[in-house]
């Protein structure tokens, strides 16, 4: 497991620290780069004012995408589950036909 460091994001123009590991850095990114997209629109209405207030509203609409796709039988887990299995089951395909492709 990778050290654990210090990495410098941005949510709506304020600027963060936040700790992670080499391999959770990509996934932090993309959950930063989603909560500030879902935070700029909320605060593109105008019908909010504040940021806390805007943060608390993107959190309610992240849990509510969250709990209707759980609800809708569509388990986020499961699927990623079996897609590191298929993935699996493809690089040992690979791997097994790699003298064979050329």
């Amino acid at each position: 497991m990778s050290e654990v460091r210090g990495v410098d994001v941005s949510i709506l123009g304020r600027d963060f620290t936040v700790s992670c590991t080499e391999e959770e850095r990509a996934g932090l990114m993309q959950a930063v780069n989603y909560l500030d997209k879902k935070m700029k629109d909320i605060q593109a209405t105008g019908k909010i004012v504040g940021v806390e207030r805007i943060a608390i509203m993107a959190a309610l609409n992240i849990t509510h995408e969250l709990l209707s796709a759980k609800h809708g039988n569509f388990d986020i887990g499961d699927y990623k589950r079996r897609i590191d299995l298929m993935q699996e089951q493809i690089d040992e395909a690979l791997d097994a036909s790699s003298g064979k492709l050329f």
